[in-house]
């Protein structure tokens, strides 16, 4: 069934009000804010390590890595199953996960280790890759689902040669 506009507006505003949640919370005393090791800009105060931390990294964590990943894998798992009845495989569906995880994943570990030992013995360089790498999600999300999905590479490969790839070639690939 087709998305309708009040469905997408009240999505949009409802991940906008979570993430102002999220990014509010250390603001106002739950989790706490610092600058990244390299002092580029800002991320959880992971130095602290007390309850606060702790309560905030666990929610944050469960609130926005374990249950959007929970939501990603089922749906993704439901598109698998559609895609493998009907025998046209759209793109890969389990690399949007795979994204998520590998993005985040080593970010959430640091966190995760500063939740119950002193992360300060790791030099500064080090600390800061991890975040680095989270900070690429939007950038990598975009181009997995361009080159993930045909349509969108076939209009890519139009648009930077000028040829059309024709529809019964695309059929054929998925067939």
């Amino acid at each position: 069934s087709r998305l309708q506009w009040s469905t997408a507006a009240s999505m949009m505003v409802f991940a906008w009000l979570f993430a102002a949640f999220w990014s509010v919370m250390p603001l106002l005393g739950w989790g706490a804010y610092d600058y990244e090791p390299l002092r580029t800009c800002c991320t959880l105060d992971y130095s602290k390590g007390d309850r606060n931390y702790v309560t905030f990294l666990l929610a944050l964590s469960v609130f926005n890595f374990m249950i959007p990943g929970f939501i990603m894998l089922t749906a993704y798992q439901s598109i698998h199953q559609k895609f493998r009845k009907s025998g046209h495989y759209k793109f890969n569906t389990g690399l949007p996960l795979k994204t998520l995880v590998v993005c985040w994943g080593p970010y959430c570990l640091l966190c995760s280790y500063a939740a119950v030992e002193n992360v300060m013995f790791i030099p500064p360089k080090y600390r800061m890759i991890p975040a680095l790498i989270a900070k690429t999600v939007p950038t990598v999300d975009a181009f997995v689902y361009a080159l993930g999905n045909e349509n969108y590479r076939g209009g890519i490969w139009q648009f930077l040669t000028g040829q059309k790839i024709e529809k019964a070639e695309v059929d054929n690939k998925t067939k």
